[in-house]
């Protein structure tokens, strides 16, 4: 079963495992990997290329993630045919392949051309070319913009190096990553599963929206700080000024507290639309920034 942390009689783990290097390489769920695995060893038998645990990859080595967590990532990143999913070191494209199942276009990305070459025949095989693309190509240099979903199985220096690239991305691109963090831009919801072999880790992250600055309300003024999905800051009025808490975005959702009022709305570029309320009474609220 797969569950989140501490709900129900599901155990959490400890992450004291020895480290180990990889290259991302995601799967679907179960029935999904047993059909992958079959193809795969109908090649071996037939002399085309397969991949071995920890063979050398160009900036980590290829591990796989194991079946078990494979639904709970795309289940995070609640994957749709509405989305393009990119998978980053997509190995023998698992991960691309149980995503087109669900629907999904799907584009992998690998620096090994003999992976990407059994990637787009196990995708064939899968009967999901039409909506599969594998790119033999260095992740740091791949357009990521098309994706509304990036799954990445790399290490936390990869991810951090990666990082300025991720949050540049629209509002609400969801990033899911097995096992490693991006250090201080803390995931938004994170998921350990059991029973697991190895690896059993999800964590998400919604790309945020830009609010850092000035916002001119009709009652006054709205002074933002931002730190990934955290905000911080101060509402000015004629009645003086209220410090905001519990300050957070989710995409482009802003949510706050400022003095007796919760006030939540949507980010549209330079503007913010939303409601406000207390104990007796809901209101709107807009704002236009005036100053980043």
């Amino acid at each position: 079963m797969l569950m989140h942390l501490n709900a129900g009689p599901c155990k959490t783990r400890s992450h004291s495992r020895p480290r180990l290097v990889m290259l991302a390489l995601l799967s679907g769920g179960l029935v999904l990997v047993l059909a992958t695995d079959t193809l795969l060893l109908g090649q071996s038998r037939i002399g085309q290329a397969q991949p071995a645990v920890g063979q050398p990859g160009k900036d980590v080595e290829w591990v796989p993630t194991p079946p078990e967590l494979i639904n709970q990532m795309l289940e995070m990143a609640k994957v749709s045919p509405q989305d393009v999913v990119m998978d980053l070191g997509s190995g023998d494209g698992r991960l691309v392949i149980a995503a087109a199942r669900l629907g999904a276009r799907a584009i992998g990305i690998e620096y090994d051309p003999r992976l990407v070459a059994l990637s787009t025949r196990n995708a064939t095989a899968a009967g999901v070319s039409t909506r599969t693309t594998f790119m033999n190509a260095d992740l740091f240099d791949v357009d990521l913009s098309p994706a509304t979903v990036i799954t990445m199985f790399l290490l936390p220096d990869i991810n951090l190096a990666l990082r300025p690239k991720l949050l540049e991305l629209p509002p609400g691109t969801r990033i899911v990553s097995n096992t490693w963090s991006m250090e201080d831009w803390t995931a938004d919801e994170t998921v350990v599963i059991e029973p697991c072999p190895s690896w059993c880790t999800a964590l998400l992250w919604i790309v945020p929206a830009q609010v850092g600055g000035v916002w001119q309300l009709p009652q006054g003024t709205l002074v933002l700080e931002q730190r990934f999905q955290k905000i911080s800051g101060a509402l000015r009025s004629g009645h003086g000024m209220v410090q905001i808490t519990e300050g957070r975005l989710r995409g482009n959702q802003i949510s706050f507290r400022a003095g007796d009022k919760r006030y939540t709305g949507y980010v549209h570029g330079v503007t913010i639309q939303g409601v406000a309320k207390t104990a007796i009474r809901t209101f709107d609220w807009s704002a236009t920034r005036i100053e980043h």
